[in-house]
């Protein structure tokens, strides 16, 4: 329900925006649709490249990313516990558990310390999502899972921006031309750590 009603404010707050700035509201979009396809890297770097500041970049990725821990992280736990059946997430529970089994004992060996840097750290397969199911399987509370987790995303949202927003000032030094590039560079880097890691997956 939390999650939801995140959601549902920041839906309402594009909506509202639109009134005096389309052209923002439809930024608000563009990130949003990038996020859960990319990840944070390209929705920052493209809020960046459309001249836009840290207040509306940071605040958008912050909340995608809150409604994707908060909606997520009970699914998985219903999924888990066989309570509810998502047919349609299925093939994602299932992917997101897998990797969450991968990472379990590096994460288990420091504990709560763990989890957070697991999310914080900037590697492919290492964010909120596979954090709050890495939670779960740990067997911690769910309030502390998600208070973790979203703790870790939002340090690491904040040391994503530092970095997104340097490179795409000195790429449009070099030109319009430029800022698009590197979005172009860092999603195939996304897609080439999504080959590897459906690779690696496949072999295990």
């Amino acid at each position: 329900m939390l999650g939801i009603l995140v959601a549902l404010a920041g839906l309402i707050a594009m909506g509202l925006t639109a009134f005096w700035s389309p052209q923002t509201s439809r930024m608000i979009g563009v990130m949003t649709f990038v996020n859960i396809v990319f990840g944070r890297a390209v929705s920052m770097s493209i809020g960046y490249a459309g001249n836009y500041g840290h207040a509306l970049v940071i605040s958008v990725n912050m909340w995608i990313e809150t409604v994707l821990v908060l909606l997520f992280y009970p699914i998985f736990v219903f999924s888990m516990r066989k309570l509810v059946v998502f047919r349609r997430l299925k093939h994602y529970i299932e992917r997101t558990r897998s990797a969450a089994e991968r990472h379990r004992e590096k994460v288990n060996r420091y504990g709560i310390i763990g989890l957070f840097i697991f999310v914080w750290f900037p590697f492919w397969m290492t964010g909120p999502v596979v954090g709050s199911a890495i939670g779960y399987l740990l067997g911690f509370h769910a309030w502390l899972t998600i208070s973790v987790v979203l703790t870790g995303t939002y340090i690491a949202m904040g040391a994503w921006a530092y970095l997104m927003f340097g490179i795409q000032a000195r790429a449009a030094v070099f030109g319009p031309w430029a800022p698009v590039l590197v979005i172009g560079i860092i999603i195939i880097f996304v897609l080439a750590g999504y080959w590897l890691n459906r690779r690696g997956s496949n072999q295990q």
